[in-house]
């Protein structure tokens, strides 16, 4: 499975697992039109355009589109790359009623059309021989683990604080947390906060 430097950006929960299943990428979802709201959400992918850059991969529908020219509006256009699957007319299999405009969304597209709408919009895919070094914490569930930040009766505190400090989103689970410290975080962040986050919660040994 090829490895995705950018974070890609998709609507929904469907679309980023039919990502998941394509690639292996950072994904991170707007949940539609709540984007619009999260003032949060938006600070936290604009660091990750800094880091990483964005590759936008929403709908060919006129909603898409909406989040779309929102997310570009927002996020300056250099670290941003758009990606468009094609207009196909259907309807997604978990779907009782198609969408309004009757096409397939990304979650209803084969993992080979994705790839290619990847490699059209300047994916850059680590295991290509030019792709530089990817920068960021390279953490693990692991190493969550052990730094008790998850799997611990504290952990959810010791997680909070750790966001404070590194002025992340604070409705974070543990899974998306590793994603922003491995995209919009570096080591010497990541240190300097958890050692806030030891002195105020000491762990046992």
């Amino acid at each position: 499975m090829k490895r995705v430097r950018e974070v890609i950006v998709v609507e929904g929960k469907y679309d980023a697992i039919r990502l998941k299943s394509a690639v292996d990428a950072t994904v991170v979802q707007t949940d539609g039109f709540a984007i619009f709201r999260d003032r949060e959400q938006l600070a936290l992918l604009r660091r990750m355009a800094q880091t990483r850059g964005l590759l936008i991969l929403t709908d060919s529908d006129g909603a898409g589109f909406v989040i779309r020219n929102f997310l570009g509006g927002s996020i300056p256009a250099e670290q941003v790359k758009h990606a468009y699957v094609p207009e196909l007319c259907g309807k997604e299999r978990r779907k009782k009623v198609g969408s309004k405009e009757g096409l397939l969304g990304v979650e209803g597209m084969e993992n080979a059309v994705i790839l290619e709408a990847l490699r059209r919009a300047g994916a850059t895919f680590e295991d290509e021989p030019d792709a530089a070094p990817v920068t960021g914490c390279g953490l693990t569930k692991a190493d969550l683990y052990a730094a008790g930040l998850s799997g611990t009766p504290d952990s959810a505190a010791r997680r909070q604080l750790l966001q404070t400090t590194l002025h992340l989103p604070q409705k974070m689970s543990a899974n998306r947390l590793l994603d922003a410290l491995n995209t919009a975080v570096t080591p010497a962040e990541y240190a300097a906060a958890l050692q806030a986050v030891n002195a105020r919660f000491p762990q046992d040994g």
